[in-house]
């Protein structure tokens, strides 16, 4: 998030480098900064003659050169952007001649989403001589709750942990998504406010309930009426709760409760960073480690895995609600 800052500041302060090249597996970081340049770098009027979006898919690595190599009308810079570059990974490498002698009047970004370039090569080597390369690299789990914290108190909004939490689980680690939930969020609701559940499920549409998170902690309270309950509406409503996707984050949860039962030093720092959990949640595992013993939690792992596999119509068909019933009882037996 500082380099973020830093290269915003430069680009304000004017000190524009002439080679942008945004790397990386999250995209989010790589549309923002790709997005700012877009818009701050030439005013208004500049960019009808001086702003040029490429896309790696329709185009060779000497076109981008041969576009770089003009000269801005009636304005310091000409800007071109390359979207989707990761289309041009076989031959990007070409445009080590160019980056190691820009044109000193334009600005190329260059937005290579989803891979890195090795860092070894003499390409990547040369592009910090005379531009910045930047790399997005996916936030952790445990980091996620701050990240969204801080965002929404960018745009005046505070949230309850539990709001975080259904978020996170329902949207996993994109940052796209989760940014583009805030944003509505910020539209309708007054600066000020802190984010609950209840608003979640409002404005959003996730039952603040009848979720995943609600059943992973109904069934490591051992609390089985709620369990069924969830897994009838679960049953329900498939679109929304798709069965692979219900039990692939119950794996994780007993995966990291096996783990958990095998640590030596069970401090909540220790837990929280070994288990790459947020702390928020280590009350959950605390619960489900003394209700499941290390042979019970192994037990249950394995048939998550007998329900997935079956689940895929391996060796027979069998409809979600046979594979919940199987599920809950093997897990509450």
């Amino acid at each position: 998030m500082d380099e973020i800052i830093k290269i915003v500041k430069d680009i304000d302060e004017k000190r524009i480098k002439p080679v942008y090249f945004l790397m990386g597996d999250e995209p989010y970081y790589i549309d923002k900064l790709s997005d700012y340049i877009e818009k701050n770098i030439l005013s208004e009027e500049e960019k009808g003659f001086n702003q040029t979006v490429l896309y790696g898919r329709d185009i060779e690595v000497e076109d981008i050169i041969s576009t770089c190599k003009r000269y801005p009308m009636m304005a310091d810079y000409q800007v071109v952007i390359v979207k989707e570059a990761q289309d041009l990974a076989r031959s990007i490498a070409k445009l080590e001649s160019y980056v190691l002698n820009p044109t000193p009047s334009t600005v190329l970004v260059v937005c290579y989403k989803y891979k890195t370039l090795d860092k070894r090569t003499t390409f990547s080597k040369s592009i910090p001589k005379t531009g910045l390369l930047f790399e997005s690299k996916k936030l952790y789990d445990t980091a996620l709750p701050q990240w969204l914290k801080r965002v929404l108190s960018g745009k005046k909004l505070d949230i309850e942990p539990k709001a975080s939490a259904m978020l996170i689980e329902f949207l996993g680690n994109d940052l796209s998504k989760i940014s583009n939930e805030i944003d509505k969020l910020a539209i309708i609701l007054p600066k000020g406010t802190t984010v609950t559940p209840e608003i979640i499920e409002k404005n959003i549409g996730f039952s603040k309930d009848f979720n995943v998170f609600e059943f992973q902690k109904a069934i490591g309270s051992r609390n089985v009426p709620k369990s069924y309950a969830i897994a009838y509406y679960f049953h329900e409503n498939p679109k929304d709760h798709n069965f692979i996707m219900v039990t692939s984050l119950l794996f994780s949860f007993f995966s990291k409760l096996l783990q958990y039962h095998g640590l030596k030093d069970k401090s909540p720092k220790n837990v929280a960073t070994a288990l790459k959990v947020n702390p928020y949640h280590l009350t959950d595992y605390d619960v489900a480690l003394k209700n499941y013993p290390m042979r019970k939690v192994s037990q249950i792992v394995a048939t998550l895995r007998d329900v997935d596999v079956k689940s895929k119509g391996v060796g027979a068909s069998f409809n979600d609600r046979e594979l919940y019933k199987t599920l809950l009882t093997s897990i509450f037996s």
